[in-house]
């Protein structure tokens, strides 16, 4: 009866996610704003059940996938191009917000150091999931997105190395400085091998089999075998999961077919969506159901400590932001003339989109209940409110007022990355060319085949350059010899696509767009299981 009730919980969750889901998809708001509020809701309801949510659970079931989705999907030129800002975000933003607020709770809320530095270290990092899901969804620009996105996929690492050592020091009643630095500088550099070695080892993997399922389930593995390895070894489990989902994508198009391609797509975005509204909507249960924790007579000192925290670290940030926007180009004219300081408006975007989620959620609800000496461990249920309140005020607040910031400052996306698309196309076009030439010194082209693609590509060519017009469409064959010729042709735009992305051309974004057009190509020929050899 036990395992039928949870299935039920399940369901109605699952069943909640997806009508909150259509409900803001036509109301414009990002549906994870919308999906913590429903949550919210549920959690005062009378009668319904309590859903309790296991730290542990929310640690290796649903980080994984998530983060490892999320570096997959970055464009590594890009994230390249921005490592400063990222860095400066990633590390200095977190140590930053995490001495502010925990100077905060130790001076105006009585909070110990060690438990300040635990709650400032808890609340400091925005979350991967809210920046992917909301930045992108407002058609924000690339940069934007690329800096943001690269901020969280990185500052949970640094958050949960000061969590760790502030809860042992709460723990053990000892801090040492010399070891927690060494933690740190181990954590970041074991993490990232481990995440390489293990999508190294998956590149290997997927050579080696044949079969689209097969490959689509080694690539959900994937994220979890880094996950428990990185644990495993006291390594950053979050970094893992970064580095092998980036090294993956920089080889995915070589090693597996197009069915593989865009049927994993598929399976990827599904349970990327199913995981991200489950989490978002257990926040907001969490957050419903801790009302019980909090004694009537202490309610308005809980809103107003929270209100101050969730203060401290939307002000650290907003300062912080241009600090390091400003300082660096200040300090060098090289860095001024190879990268001018950015419009104002899109500074000020970056420094209000901070919204925390499931790494705060986790390392709140993941406190011990007592220390080293058996006593409960202090302000515990303070910490946990308190963290609860600013992802409440930050996802709520910040997350809402995005879209009308962006109208009023002006800011939007347009069509970046226009230009390289193009770029790409003709490139793509040209190699086909250059290699139907090739083929037509060999006898088994048929000559009527290589004129129709000759025409194809020769007109993809001149609609892509600046004064093209058509793109004449070919007649469709179906024999063996125009498959062969086609299949090679595609190979060489793929070939031509992953060269552009790999010299920094283009984009991961465009590449993912532009191979997926190749792809679907493919399967519509029916050659969509051969693996092209580039």
């Amino acid at each position: 009866m036990e395992n039928l009730h949870q299935l039920e919980i399940i369901i109605l969750l699952l069943t909640i996610v997806l009508a909150l889901t259509t409900v803001a998809r036509r109301i414009l708001i990002p549906y994870p704003i919308l999906l913590v509020v429903g949550g919210l809701v549920l959690g005062i309801v009378p009668g319904l059940p309590t859903v309790a949510l296991n730290p542990d659970l929310v640690f290796l079931v649903f980080l994984p996938p998530i983060l490892w989705a999320a570096a997959y999907f970055t464009s590594w030129r890009d994230f390249r191009r921005n490592i400063r800002p990222i860095s400066l975000l990633a590390v200095g933003l977190v140590l930053a917000t995490t001495a502010v607020v925990a100077a905060v709770a130790h001076v105006v809320l009585g909070f110990g150091w060690a438990e300040a530095i635990a709650l400032g270290a808890i609340v400091s990092p925005p979350d991967a999931v809210s920046a992917t899901a909301i930045g992108k969804r407002l058609n924000m620009p690339r940069r934007i997105v690329t800096i943001l996105e690269g901020e969280s996929l990185v500052n949970d690492a640094t958050a949960l190395v000061l969590y760790r050592a502030a809860v042992a020091a709460v723990v053990s009643g000892s801090f040492v400085v010399g070891e927690a630095l060494f933690e740190f500088v181990y954590a970041a550099v074991a993490g990232v091998v481990v995440g390489v070695v293990v999508g190294w080892v998956m590149r290997w993997v997927l050579h080696a089999i044949e079969d689209s399922f097969t490959e689509i389930a080694a690539t959900l593995l994937a994220p979890y075998v880094a996950w428990v390895i990185g644990e495993s070894i006291h390594a950053s489990a979050v970094l893992s999961c970064v580095a092998g989902g980036i090294y993956l994508r920089q080889h995915f198009s070589k090693v597996v077919a197009p069915t593989t391609r865009l049927h994993g797509r598929a399976v990827w975005e599904l349970v990327v969506f199913v995981l991200n509204g489950v989490i978002f909507i257990l926040i907001g249960l969490q957050l419903g159901t801790l009302r019980e924790a909090v004694p009537p007579d202490r309610l308005w000192s809980f809103v107003i400590g929270g209100t101050l925290i969730s203060v401290t670290a939307i002000v650290v940030r907003l300062g912080w932001v241009p600090l390091i926007a400003t300082i660096p180009r200040y300090l060098s004219s090289t860095l001024r003339a190879r990268d001018p300081l950015p419009p104002w408006p899109h500074i000020f975007l970056v420094a209000w989109t901070g919204m925390r989620g499931i790494v705060t959620l986790a390392a709140a609800m993941a406190l011990p209940v007592s220390t080293g000496t058996g006593a409960p461990f202090p302000f515990r249920s303070e910490i946990i409110l308190l963290s609860f309140m600013v992802i409440l005020a930050t996802l709520v607040l910040q997350g809402l007022t995005l879209a009308p910031l962006m109208r009023t400052l002006g800011v939007s996306g347009g069509s970046e990355g226009e230009g390289e698309e193009m770029h790409a196309r003709e490139q793509a076009a040209g190699a086909a060319l250059v290699r139907l030439n090739e083929l037509t010194k060999e006898d088994w082209p048929k000559p009527a085949h290589v004129e129709q693609l000759e025409s194809h590509y020769g007109g993809r060519l001149q609609r892509f350059s600046p004064d093209a017009e058509i793109d004449p469409d070919c007649k469709k064959e179906t024999s063996d010899a125009f498959l062969r010729l086609r299949e090679e042709t595609l190979a060489a735009e793929r070939s031509a696509l992953i060269r552009l992305r790999d010299e920094g051309t283009i984009s991961d974004e465009v590449l993912h767009r532009l191979e997926q057009e190749v792809d679907v190509e493919a399967l519509r020929l029916g050659i969509g299981e051969r693996r092209m050899h580039v």
